[in-house]
């Protein structure tokens, strides 16, 4: 969850990890530190908020020169956000300096081992007793740190990613990584270490991903070394070539991220199809689905896993592999199917849903479904995740990066790509008629222009969120494949502008939300012209008999629900099986307005972060 960023080379090493930290503080921004060092020795400023308080204090308290530097932005797991317990972490000897994502679960233990040593501790952290147990491990051995650090990894229980140096040797960090992503991006004469690639793009287009339980030696003297933490043996590295530029990960004079990423859906959209769908032709071609047919077609049952955004995503997907594909579809949540006992059988194919690849439920789940024999098909947007190596094989949204913590193209694409997969696999079992394939291709290729409509009803939202943005609390409702639309709705306005709000399928108000229903009451109803309008259209109607504020998302030239409706907003007419991709985006800008008219912090919402790594 926290973010990482570590230099050494030529270059002075602070400005690159402030940026760095500044790039990865959707990660977590409780609080932040940097250590530097020179031939003075090491600098170390750290304090609770965010990368611009630490920014303030530093170049008050330290000398921010240095060639070798590591820094961190945090969310807090052990301990509360505070100077003390933010990174970096020093060893007791002060030669160690560490900073850490994860979670350690076995600290107690190793902690009180190491007060038996004569160890003092100073913060609540798990990381504390990470850094000294290493140094416990290189003073009883005698060894190098690398050495060190494999060892003392070997005794920990948990997850993480670690950047570490010694101020005796400093022409060298130790990197590792076991379920917490870590990059290292490969320059002349220079190394960088990161969460991911963001800090490093400017400087080098080359990076190495590690994988779970390798470490890497990063030295300015010798080659770049990677090595297994279990066993010791070396890794050549693998050096992949970047695929994002400077230019998608500022904000392009958008005032926030989020913003910017809703109106980047049409051309995220069409990047997701693009070279997949070729409607002239009649073809859905998506690589990992073509070498893996058979897989699809001989399918008892698909599982979808997934969190929060994407286990949304995967109910859309739900409605659509059923109705195109004709199978059987189980959405589960990530965190709950990976402490079952789940029923698995052969023919199962389980499809895993992450936006960032890296969310440590959902790779615990597709670890359980590998274990028990079943296929696993990996959705997942940044290039060389952990869940595009865990996977047996897979698909890349190709949203491009997305920095808000609140996801909004995330959730499209997959969709959008989800789609494509129902699409193509319908074709080969026969389950769709030909007429309705060929005008679903037709109707998806318009999709990323009917956005760019549905885009236009921006400052119809703004008037509507000024009325409400006051509001305690909010329903949502929707039917069909869009009571997941009602569900997204929902978090987008808990999860960024603190009123608490929740999604329901229409028809189930009356078994118990109905009670909530006053004249203080707003409720979001999306309700397109579609299969089944006319009841979406008989739940309006027992709301407004409870005096309920009714905002309808409504196909363009709707008159009945516009005539019971306190405020409309159109989108324009799809399929029904489409139709969420339309509807979800005056949610995200209604979420988004009322968000900035409450002065919250839209793109770095409290206690969340973006990748949710550690349980």
């Amino acid at each position: 969850m926290c973010g990482i960023v570590g230099y050494i080379g030529h270059r002075q090493a602070y400005p690159i990890v402030i940026k760095g930290l500044k790039r990865l503080e959707y990660r977590g921004y409780d609080s932040a530190g940097v250590v530097l060092y020179d031939e003075t020795g090491l600098k170390l400023s750290k304090t609770k908020g965010k990368v611009s308080d630490l920014e303030a204090r530093a170049e008050k308290e330290i000398t921010t020169t240095g060639n070798i530097g590591i820094g961190h932005t945090r969310w807090a797991t052990h301990g509360v956000p505070n100077d003390v317990n933010s990174h970096p972490h020093l060893s007791n000897s002060g030669n160690l300096v560490i900073v850490h994502n994860g979670i350690i679960e076995n600290y107690e233990p190793l902690k009180k081992e190491l007060i038996k040593r004569g160890y003092v501790f100073h913060s609540d952290t798990d990381t504390e007793v990470l850094v000294n147990l290493i140094e416990e491990v290189k003073k009883q051995e005698h060894i190098k740190l690398g050495k060190a650090v494999q060892i003392a990894l070997n005794q920990v229980v948990g997850a993480y990613a670690i950047a570490v140096f010694d101020k005796q040797n400093p022409d060298e960090i130790v990197a590792a990584r076991l379920g917490s992503p870590l990059a290292i991006g490969v320059g002349e004469g220079e190394f960088f270490v990161a969460s991911d690639a963001s800090p490093f793009i400017e400087y080098t287009p080359n990076a190495v991903y590690l994988d779970d339980e390798e470490m890497a030696i990063i030295s300015l003297k010798k080659p770049l070394k990677i090595r297994k933490i279990k066993d010791d043996s070396l890794v050549d590295p693998y050096i992949q070539e970047l695929q994002m530029n400077l230019e998608q990960i500022e904000k392009g004079g958008f005032d926030h991220f989020m913003l910017k990423e809703i109106y980047e859906q049409p051309n995220a959209i069409k990047d997701t199809f693009r070279g997949r769908l070729r409607v002239d032709e009649g073809i859905v071609k998506v690589s990992g689905v073509e070498d893996n047919l058979q897989k699809f077609m001989n399918a008892d049952r698909i599982i979808i896993i997934a969190c929060g955004t994407s286990w949304h995503a995967g109910l859309v997907a739900e409605y659509i592999f059923e109705e195109f594909a004709r199978i059987p579809v189980e959405v589960e949540y990530a965190s709950e199917f990976r402490y079952r006992n789940p029923v698995i059988r052969p023919n199962d194919v389980v499809i895993a849903i992450s936006q960032s690849g890296e969310t440590a439920d959902t790779l615990a789940a597709i670890k359980l479904a590998k274990e028990r024999g079943a296929f696993v098909f990996g959705v997942c947007n940044v290039v060389g995740s952990s869940i595009s190596r865990e996977t047996h094989s897979g698909a890349y949204t190709h949203a491009g990066p997305e920095i808000g913590v609140a996801s909004t193209k995330a959730f499209t694409t997959q969709i959008t790509l989800l789609t494509l997969m129902a699409l193509r696999i319908s074709r080969a079992k026969g389950t769709m008629a030909r007429a309705d394939y060929f005008r679903y291709l037709q109707e998806l290729e318009l999709i990323p222009e009917k956005v760019q409509q549905a885009l236009e009803t921006n400052l119809e939202v703004q008037t509507i969120a000024s009325i409400y943005k006051d509001a305690p609390n909010c329903i949502y409702l929707g039917r069909g494949y869009n009571y997941p639309v009602a569900l997204e709705g929902a978090l987008k306005l808990k999860e960024i502008s603190y009123i608490h709000a929740e999604g329901y399928p229409a028809a189930e108000m009356k078994h118990g939300p109905i009670a909530l229903i006053d004249e203080r009451m707003p409720v979001v109803v999306i309700a397109p012209k579609q299969e089944h309008y006319d009841k979406i259209v008989s739940n309006i109607q027992e709301i407004k008999a409870r005096s309920g504020k009714i905002i309808a998302i409504v196909t363009k030239g709707d008159t009945q629900v516009k005539a019971l409706a306190d405020h409309v907003i159109e989108i324009p007419e799809t399929s029904d099986a489409l139709s969420p991709l339309l509807a979800t985006i005056p949610l995200q800008l209604l979420s988004y307005h009322i968000a900035v008219m409450r002065n919250c912090n839209v793109d770095q919402p409290r206690n969340l972060a973006k990748s949710v790594t550690v349980e």
